[in-house]
C-alpha cells in the first residue's frame, strides 16, 4: 500500500486512483499467499486435557503462577508436538505442517468442546492459489482491498481432503486407543469428498501467514519488487525487508523467516561481509519418489 501510494507500482492502477507512476512495477500487490488449516479434533475418555481449566477460576490461578513464578501452564503455549510430512509419493519436501494442542478449543478460547479432548492444526504448505493487495482510493487513510483468493485451485481442496484423511489415520493409530473418544470435528459421518469440501469450506482459516506480495527477483521479470540486496527495482534508497519479499511462502511459519530477513537486509545496508555459503542439505527420505512414508 505504502509502495502504491508513493507511485511504485502496476502504472494502470496507479493512474486510475490518480497517482503520478513513479515506477511501473506490476509485482507490487500481486502474488498474495498464505497458508491455511483445520482443526480436526477427537473427544478424550481420560480428563487429562486442557478443557478442564478453561473456567475462569482456573484462568486466574494459571496468571497468577505465571506472574509471580514464570511456571505452570503459562509458561508454555501448548504446542510441543508438531510436524511436517510429505502428502504423497513424489514430493521431495514436506507440504504439510502439523501441530498438536491437549484440547479442543478455537485459537481464540472460543468454542470449546463440552468435554475433554485434544486436535491437530493442519494444512498444507504450499497453496499455488495466489492472491492480491490494491488500492481503495489514493486516500492514505483508506484501507487497502486484500483478496486472498484462497482455495482458488483445485489442488487445494485435494490437500486439504488429504489432510482430514491422514489425520484421522494419525488418531486412529493405537496409541490413541486409551485415550480417543468421538470424532467431534470434522464429525465421523463426513467421509464423502463432497461432504469434506463442505466442512473445509466452512472451516478453514488462515494461520496468519500472509507473504509475497514484494517478491524478490530479477530485474528484468516485471512481477518482482525487489532485488537479492531487498532494494526495490527502479529506486534508489528505497529497501523493503519483512515477509512480502518471500517469492513463495515458506515451509512452515514466517516468524523465524522474518526476522532472518530484517538481519540480512541490516547487513546489505551497513556494508557487511556476508557470510560464508552454507553447503549443508536438508535430509531427504530416500524413498520420497515410492513412499509418503
Amino acid at each position: 500500500k505504502i509502495l502504491m501510494l508513493s507511485g511504485i507500482g502496476p502504472a494502470e492502477h496507479l493512474r486510475e486512483n490518480g497517482i503520478p507512476v513513479v515506477v511501473d512495477r506490476p509485482g507490487v500487490g500481486r502474488n498474495l499467499q498464505d497458508h491455511m488449516e483445520l482443526y480436526i479434533q477427537q473427544e478424550s475418555t481420560q480428563p487429562i486435557t486442557l478443557n478442564s481449566v478453561l473456567n475462569p477460576f482456573s484462568k486466574a490461578l494459571i496468571g497468577a503462577q505465571w506472574l509471580f513464578f514464570k511456571t505452570g501452564l503459562g509458561s508454555t503455549n501448548h504446542f510441543e508436538a508438531a510436524a511436517f510430512v510429505r502428502s504423497r509419493a513424489g514430493v521431495d519436501y514436506p507440504d504439510i505442517q502439523y501441530h498438536f494442542i491437549p484440547a479442543a478449543v478455537r485459537y481464540d478460547g472460543k468454542a470449546a468442546a463440552k468435554s475433554h479432548g485434544f486436535q491437530a492444526h493442519v494444512g498444507p504448505m504450499r497453496s499455488k492459489s495466489r492472491g492480491s493487495v490494491t488500492l481503495r482510493s489514493p486516500d492514505p487513510k483508506s484501507k487497502p482491498v486484500i483478496r486472498f483468493n484462497y482455495m482458488s485451485h483445485p489442488d487445494d481442496w485435494t490437500e486439504f481432503r488429504h489432510c482430514i484423511r491422514l489425520t484421522r489415520e494419525i488418531f486412529g493409530q493405537s496409541a490413541f486407543d486409551p485415550y480417543r473418544g468421538q470424532e467431534i470435528s470434522p464429525g465421523s459421518q463426513l467421509q464423502s469428498d463432497d461432504d469434506l469440501d463442505v466442512f473445509i469450506r466452512d472451516h478453514a482459516e488462515s494461520a496468519y501467514h500472509p507473504c509475497g506480495t514484494c517478491k524478490m527477483g530479477r530485474a528484468d521479470d516485471m512481477m518482482s519488487v525487489v532485488d537479492p540486496e531487498c532494494r526495490v527495482i527502479g529506486v534508489d534508497g528505497l529497501r523493503v525487508a519483512d515477509s512480502s519479499i518471500f517469492p513463495r511462502v515458506t515451509n512452515g511459519n514466517l516468524n523465524a523467516p522474518s526476522i532472518m530477513t530484517g538481519e540480512k537486509a541490516s547487513d546489505h545496508i551497513l556494508g557487511r561481509t556476508p557470510l560464508a555459503p552454507s553447503n549443508q542439505e536438508p535430509w531427504i527420505n530416500p524413498r520420497w519418489q515410492v513412499s509418503d512414508r
